[in-house]
């Protein structure tokens, strides 16, 4: 990853096509940087359109009541959110295409699909006087994958962020899509080196550019007070918070620490996925599930643990991620025990890296023995110095140095 100390790009146009769509609850890199970019440029940010069969199912969520509605020309499809920040719905739905098998006819209606999404957005972005703008791709195979040929911009930024390819919506066409894509961008910026180092193979523009957080909310100096669902749990207190699911977190891994350590109480805060919810990890006494929590109650329960927990299973989803909870529970002040990955290595100095069970319960232990204020300090500091305007300034770099 480079720390760039170029100037920041100022005055110009970019368009910014969404996975995410900007009113889903949970965090999205995406809108973070479109957030930052929008400081001194001028962002449309393209919600991924309606495809019919989510139309058919119907889920009543925060993102879909509003396309629905921009579809059913209830409201507008364009939505000013600041001076310089334009978030574009569309008012018609795409082909559902993902059940298509993989080749001429997959391709054939995706095509279509692209060509109506971004004959349409060409056409906003004109209206909106946008001229010759740089294309952010936030991880969208499908629908941005002909992108490039029809909104022609000035550079084509694609932005690996995960690696969807084990995810079973993707499996069928993305082991062929995401190369071609990757290879026929202008640019490909990641947020780990793992995620860099695959991309790479197709094309040599890949880099490095690290990962931003909002820290804003996770202010060590507050006073919290200790959650209600807390106030019958035993202390020391070794937290989780997250999605609590078993593509990414290890629950056999957790069982055994909780079991072996029965003098401290282990809190797991969030959504539980079948598996966690069927495991023996349920029979600790010493194991406590508080359910979800909305996000404006995290930094209080982040508060309330003497040593936070990432204890991520090593598989193809997660070997290249990027933790961004790890810099939370950081900006906290937190001693954190994680499992080890090629990414965590950026964060050996500040938190205590594990292989299996038995290392985890050392590190717990001396998580708790060895914390004091001075390490506390150097978690803070380190935590806030990932920002999302360093990390748009490394897009900037890079963006700069493809444009020159």
């Amino acid at each position: 990853m480079i720390t760039s100390k170029t100037e920041k790009l100022k005055s110009k146009d970019f368009i910014i096509t969404g996975l995410q769509t900007w009113d889903i609850p949970i965090g999205s890199n995406a809108i973070d940087i479109a957030k930052e970019i929008a400081k001194n440029n001028r962002v449309l940010y393209v919600n991924s359109p309606l495809d019919m069969m989510t139309m058919y199912r119907n889920k009543k969520t925060a993102e879909n009541i509003h396309r629905l509605e921009v579809v059913r020309k209830i409201k507008n499809p364009i939505r000013k959110i600041s001076e310089n920040l334009w978030v574009l719905d569309f008012p018609f739905s795409v082909w559902s295409v993902n059940g298509f098998p993989d080749g001429p006819v997959f391709d054939l209606f995706n095509r279509r699909n692209n060509r109506r999404i971004f004959n349409y957005v060409k056409k906003v972005a004109a209206d909106l006087g946008f001229e010759n703008p740089v294309h952010f791709i936030d991880n969208d195979i499908y629908r941005s994958f002909y992108a490039k040929e029809i909104l022609k911009p000035r550079l084509s930024v694609y932005y690996r962020r995960d690696n969807l390819q084990p995810f079973a919506y993707w499996k069928k066409h993305v082991a062929r899509l995401e190369p071609a894509l990757i290879g026929k961008s202008d640019l490909v910026v990641c947020n780990s080196p793992e995620l860099a180092d695959f991309s790479r193979q197709f094309n040599q523009k890949s880099f490095d550019v690290g990962q931003g957080v909002d820290l804003s909310a996770y202010d060590p100096d507050i006073k919290f007070p200790l959650p209600p669902e807390l106030a019958s749990v035993p202390g020391p207190i070794i937290g989780y918070i997250g999605d609590i699911n078993s593509l990414r977190l290890d629950p056999d891994l957790i069982y055994e620490l909780a079991k072996a350590r029965p003098q401290y109480s282990f809190v797991m805060t969030g959504r539980e996925d079948k598996v966690f919810a069927a495991h023996a990890l349920h029979s600790l006494k010493n194991v406590h599930f508080t359910g979800s929590i909305p996000k404006d109650r995290v930094p209080e329960f982040m508060a309330a643990f003497q040593v936070c927990l990432n204890p991520q299973l090593i598989n193809e989803i997660t070997i290249g991620n990027y933790p961004r909870k790890v810099d939370e529970y950081l900006a906290m002040g937190k001693p954190v025990v994680a499992t080890t990955t090629n990414t965590m290595q950026l964060f050996k100095e500040h938190v205590y890296l594990c292989k299996n069970a038995g290392q985890y319960m050392v590190a717990v232990d001396k998580a708790l023995t060895e914390d004091n204020e001075q390490l506390r300090q150097q978690r803070i500091a380190f935590a806030r110095s990932h920002s999302w305007e360093n990390n748009v300034q490394n897009i900037y770099h890079q963006i700069q140095q493809s444009l020159n």
